[in-house]
């Protein structure tokens, strides 16, 4: 099989456009374009749908994937000269906004520093691509998938608490004494009807019934909101604890969590996801105190 076709099928695959794909491979659309429908052409198959958005790889396209994976290691091993393998590519890893942003982000510099030649993707948002179409190498979840081709399981547990401004005495005294639908404090949380994940629904947690009036979908928003003196609400621990603009309130009050990892098992094996998994375990075990304090 052409290496060179495939080659460029997989830039495709990874990056979803034209565009971004003859970025990486430092060349033109319109060569992208024309070496994608020759290889078509010659395995007489369909590889990827044009959607306004880019380029999405069909059932055929699915298939051919972990092959041009195992290629394009091939090459890069070739590349590196024998028994000196770097690592190279594109990684992509889907991951909630608070995880991605406070917990991967300032810790990622070393990783990326020990395999410069990897182009890696974090994409850190209010919810999650899919490992099992592709759309990302791997994803760090809050619950575990029950379908799929995937490879899944237990990343790290993680705690949750109540907060309040620091600057809020007052409001820390009455959160403490009385429930908060008597304590006329505006409650911080997430918008019900665009919840991205059921495990954010927690507030019911605290008090049964208890409801935000001030809402985000995103919870670094509601750390702001919270630090800034707008109210009182929920924050992972290791997103909050280490700020002086928040109190931690009600501490015999958590709520217990957990992150989930899922992989494509197509791709488990592939040197760049092993090492990227195995330095987030390590970052993991180092930062257990933080994620899940006692």
């Amino acid at each position: 099989m052409d290496w060179d076709g495939l080659q460029y099928f997989l830039m495709v695959a990874r990056h979803g456009t034209l565009a971004r794909a003859a970025q990486a491979l430092h060349v033109d659309p319109t060569t992208v374009s024309r070496r994608v429908g020759a290889l078509e052409k010659a395995l007489d198959q369909t590889l990827f749908e044009r959607v306004p958005a880019g380029f999405t790889l069909t059932a055929a396209g699915r298939a051919l994937v972990p092959h041009a994976e195992a290629m394009a290691a091939a090459a890069a091993r070739v590349h590196a000269g024998e028994g000196r393998a770097a690592l190279s590519g594109q990684l992509r890893i889907s991951v909630s906004e608070g995880f991605g942003n406070s917990f991967i982000a300032p810790r990622l510099g070393a990783f990326a520093a020990a395999h410069p030649e990897l182009e890696i993707d974090l994409v850190a948002s209010s919810g999650f691509l899919n490992p099992s179409r592709r759309e990302a190498d791997m994803a760090i979840l809050l619950a575990r998938p029950r379908k799929g081709p995937l490879i899944t399981r237990k990343l790290a547990d993680y705690s949750l608490g109540l907060y309040a401004p620091a600057e809020r005495q007052d409001w820390t005294e009455a959160v403490e004494a009385a429930p908060l639908s008597r304590a006329a404090i505006p409650v911080i949380g997430y918008i019900p009807d665009i919840l991205y994940a059921p495990e954010l629904d927690y507030l019911g947690e605290i008090e049964p019934g208890l409801r935000a009036t001030i809402r985000s979908s995103s919870i670094l928003a509601q750390r702001r909101m919270i630090a800034g003196g707008s109210g009182v609400g929920v924050l992972p621990c290791f997103l909050a604890e280490g700020d002086p603009a928040l109190m931690r309130v009600r501490r015999a009050q958590t709520i217990a969590r957990s992150f989930w990892l899922a992989l494509h098992r197509d791709v488990a094996q592939q040197p760049r996801i092993r090492a990227f998994i195995d330095w987030l375990d390590s970052e993991v075990k180092e930062a257990r105190g933080l994620l899940a304090p006692s």
